[in-house]
């Protein structure tokens, strides 16, 4: 590479000069904020999707097993397969996160997913065999790790957008907002009540009572 000449650079001494006193005080000021929360904000959702998946990959074993042990409760077996075909369906990347609108009918999906699955696994208290073959037990063990799981991921979601939405409209960061990251827009946060998010806990009978 061709040295610089010497006329090139005391001509553009006084930029280079304000390059290396501005871009420091840019990076102390904050100016990755925003990029940073962002990207932080999308990958935690992209945890929340996982979770979800992991929860959504469990459900056709859970019912098959169900199904071995209670065929009669048709329609409870049938609405958790509906609802997981409808929660499947509807998908929001971490790009469409500033859709409020799509969120929301994400959030929607789920919860239809798990009041039908609090449902099925009501029904399972009347199956004392059921509660304890050894695969149904396991899946019950994995479908409660999961939720443990969402609930983690959701809760992780929320801060990460609280903290990127602040960023959008706190001094100092605001300042870049305005001037470098217009098109910047707040997530949607979830808006449903993480009680009515979760399965409730059903006590399987895995510890045989004296």
């Amino acid at each position: 590479m061709p040295a610089l000449s010497s006329p090139f650079v005391f001509r553009n001494l006084p930029a280079l000069l304000m390059m290396a006193i501005v871009l420091p005080l840019l990076a102390g000021c904050g100016y990755n904020t925003i990029p940073t929360a962002e990207e932080n904000a999308k990958a935690a959702w992209s945890q929340v999707l996982n979770q979800y998946q992991r929860r959504a990959d469990l459900i056709p074993n859970l019912v098959e097993t169900v199904k071995g042990y209670a065929a009669h409760e048709k329609e409870t077996l049938d609405a958790v397969v509906e609802a997981r075909a409808k929660a499947t369906e509807v998908t929001v990347t971490p790009d469409t996160l500033s859709d409020p609108e799509a969120v929301k009918r994400f959030q929607d999906s789920q919860a239809g997913l798990t009041s039908a699955l609090s449902r099925l696994l009501a029904v399972v208290e009347n199956y004392p065999d059921l509660k304890a073959n050894q695969n149904f037990l396991a899946l019950q063990a994995q479908l409660e790790g999961t939720e443990n799981r969402i609930s983690v991921a959701r809760r992780d979601y929320i801060e990460a957008v609280r903290e990127y939405n602040l960023t959008l409209r706190t001094f100092p960061s605001v300042i870049w907002a305005t001037l470098w990251f217009r098109d910047n827009q707040p997530f949607a946060n979830f808006t449903i009540e993480e009680d009515k998010m979760q399965t409730p806990k059903v006590d399987f009978g895995t510890q045989q009572g004296g």
